[in-house]
């Protein structure tokens, strides 16, 4: 989605593909991708307390996991893509 935003700003708006259109909208996008990861992962917090409790080693296990990518591809999208996007 950041990326087609990147290329929606250069082809429409016609900014040069740089620092500065990634840094402003990386801003822009944080509260969506802040809101979408945080409702979910707490909608699966509970879940993943509880991953001792019998009947939930599985769910509870897939959970942590879940959580885990939710918090890496957050942390990919509002730091990372912004830097390789201005840098290539």
């Amino acid at each position: 989605m950041l990326i087609s935003h990147y290329r929606q700003l250069v082809h429409h708006e016609g900014r040069p593909w740089n620092i500065e259109t990634a840094t402003p909208d990386a801003s822009q996008r944080l509260a969506p991708i802040l809101m979408t990861a945080l409702v979910t992962g707490l909608g699966l917090l509970p879940l993943a307390i509880d991953t001792g409790e019998p009947g939930n080693e599985v769910e509870g296990l897939m959970a942590v996991v879940i959580l885990g990518g939710l918090f890496t591809s957050t942390l990919l999208n509002l730091l990372v893509l912004p830097a390789l996007a201005s840098r290539f």
